[in-house]
Order: structure tokens, then sequence, then C-alpha cells
């Protein structure tokens, strides 16, 4: 019986003794690399997000296409997937209120299969909201600054339409000019009055961002990522 029992404790030891050195080993030979703050990542989405259809809690799937590297190793390569959901959703509303789409890039997954937390921000979009919400427009104010433009462009094509016209005859442009002129202001101003009515009952835009599409993030914190 003390045999037994010996030889059971002699096993035990000779286990525990095998599995410390094996982990001190594996311990020994994974390093990890360090990527700063600030780093920029180039996201390409694997699938459609948008303020339409999104909600909530939605989750998406982007991958690195810009290398993560060192002069000595390859921290993240090409295809590294990154995993994200929507953090929130203003819809479009009345007035011309743009919607408002909110991204939490959540985890990268990296070639050994780990799961490193992210703390990642868009910094390059059509517009970025002061809060990290992106947006294509804001609201009724942004609306009829864009008509008033669209209505002086307008003016400014008829006139320069009707200097052109005049060149074929002499004497012809100082007819053809004030009447394109006169004819493009009225135009413009009533481009400018009818859309900016429309505007006030007309919803604003939602943020579509489509499959393949790429938006560029910073690293708000940096990552230790393993190496082996």
């Amino acid at each position: 019986m003390r045999k037994i029992k010996f030889f059971i404790m002699l096993l035990l030891a000779f286990s525990l003794t095998t599995t410390v050195t094996f982990a001190n080993k594996l311990k020994a030979d994974v390093r990890t690399k360090r990527i700063p703050a600030g780093t920029n990542f180039q996201l390409q989405f694997l699938q459609p997000v948008s303020t339409f259809s999104g909600s909530m809690g939605d989750s998406f799937v982007a991958t690195i296409i810009n290398e993560q590297s060192t002069d000595t190793s390859v921290i993240l390569p090409v295809g590294t997937v990154v995993r994200g959901s929507i953090s929130n959703v203003n819809t479009a509303k009345r007035f011309s209120r743009g919607a408002k789409l909110y991204l939490d890039f959540d985890h990268v997954v990296t070639p050994s299969g780990r799961q490193i937390p992210l703390d990642m921000a868009v910094f390059k979009y059509d517009n970025i909201f002061y809060d990290g919400g992106l947006y294509k427009n804001l609201g009724y104010g942004e609306a009829v600054k864009a008509n008033y433009d669209k209505a002086v462009e307008i003016t400014k094509n008829t006139t320069e339409y009707g200097t052109k016209a005049g060149e074929a005859a002499p004497g012809i442009q100082y007819l053809t000019t004030p009447l394109c002129a006169i004819g493009g202001f009225f135009g413009g101003v009533g481009y400018f009055i009818g859309d900016s009515v429309a505007d006030m009952f007309r919803k604003g835009q939602d943020v579509y961002i489509n499959s393949g599409d790429i938006i560029n993030v910073k690293l708000v914190n940096p990552i230790d990522v393993p190496v082996y």
C-alpha cells in the first residue's frame, strides 16, 4: 500500500514539474508588441451599416487593409478581423435634420486567435459630429445655405450662357447678357424659395457605409499584441 502511495506521489510530482516547465517555455516564446495610440487603421467593411436599416446593438465585421508591423515582425497583417457594433443611431427627421451613426469598435482578432479589446475613433469621414457621430447633413440651416449656393450658381451659369450666345453676332451680347441675367436671377430665386420650403418637410439624409467601403480610424489607447 505504501509503495502505491509513493508511486502516485512520484507521478504527481513529475506531472507538476512537466506542466510548470511547459508553461514557462510557452511563456518565454510569447512576446508582445505595442501599437501606440494615434495609429491609423484603414478598415474595410465586410457588410453594410446604415442609419436607415441598422439599430443600436447591431454587429459588424471589418478587416484591416494597412498592415501593422515593425522592422522585425508583423503585428497585425492585412486581413486581420476587427469586430464592432452600432452604439447608437439618431434617425433622420423633418426640417432636413440628418441621421447620425455611432460606431463602437469592440476588439481585434489576432493571428493567434486572441481577442484584444479596442478603443478606436473614426477620424476621416464626410462629416463627423463633435461627439463622434457620423452624418451627411445637420439640419435646415445647412439645407438653406446649399439652396442659396445653388441659386447663385443658376444665375451665374445663365448669365454666362447669354454672354456666349451673344458672341455669335457682335453687339447682341448687350441684349442677351442682361436678359439671361434677369432670367437666371428670377430662376435662382424661385429655386431658392421652392426648395427651402420643401426642406421644411423633407427628412435629412441617412448615413450609409456599404460593403467594401473603407473607413479611417485611429487607436485612442495603445494595445499590446502577442507576437510568437
